[in-house]
């Protein structure tokens, strides 16, 4: 890790995988292996500790070798109940997620999102694409525990509502735009298969 601060990173594969015919995404094969091994083995080098939130196939995800958080908020209430069970569950200052749908987001995700978190002092750094923010990629203080636990209390549900009340930056990845290809229906997975 070149960061000081040490960061817990959450894979997000909580939901319910509607566009994919409501099954798991995560454990969905790309090219031999689960999306979620991918997304592990290019998010666990980034941080300290790596942590999977999931509400289903919990033992086939702590065969991964993390441990496995469920949600807090019942009914599969979307990325921010995952970020909510993470920053519960996390060990260090610093969380960053991604989800389990995007297999090859960029080596350098999170050290670019704690610098640009870091100079702005802000609460939440967020990846870009040009215009396209991409809120399931983000690195946040802890702190926000409370914020957040709050917000959904309320029935907030919309991760960019969430958003527009922290102080928040948002980190251009213009370079590396198609790390941030995510996988959400059978049609998209067979066209990442054979692109391989």
């Amino acid at each position: 890790m070149s960061q000081p601060t040490p960061i817990t990173g959450v894979i997000l594969a909580g939901g319910l995988g509607r566009r994919m015919g409501g099954i798991d995404k995560g454990l969905q094969t790309l090219r031999g292996r689960p999306m979620a091994a991918w997304v592990v083995e290019r998010l666990g080098p980034q941080v300290d500790e790596l942590l999977i939130n999931a509400n289903q196939n919990a033992e086939r995800y702590a065969a991964f070798g993390h441990r496995v958080v469920p949600d807090q908020i019942p009914d599969f209430a979307g990325p921010l109940a995952g970020l909510h069970a993470a920053l519960s569950a996390a060990t260090h200052p610093l969380v960053a997620t991604a989800p389990c749908d995007s297999p090859f987001l960029p080596a350098d995700l999170i050290s670019r999102l704690f610098q640009a978190l870091t100079a702005a002092e802000a609460d939440l750094a967020v990846a870009r694409t040009f215009d396209q923010p991409h809120p399931v990629f983000c690195l946040c203080k802890r702190e926000v525990l409370p914020h957040l636990t709050e917000f959904l209390a309320s029935g907030g549900r919309k991760i960019d509502r969430w958003y527009s009340t922290l102080k928040i930056v948002e980190v251009a990845f213009d370079d590396v735009a198609d790390a941030f290809e995510n996988i959400n229906t059978q049609e998209e997975l067979g066209r990442f298969e054979s692109a391989g």
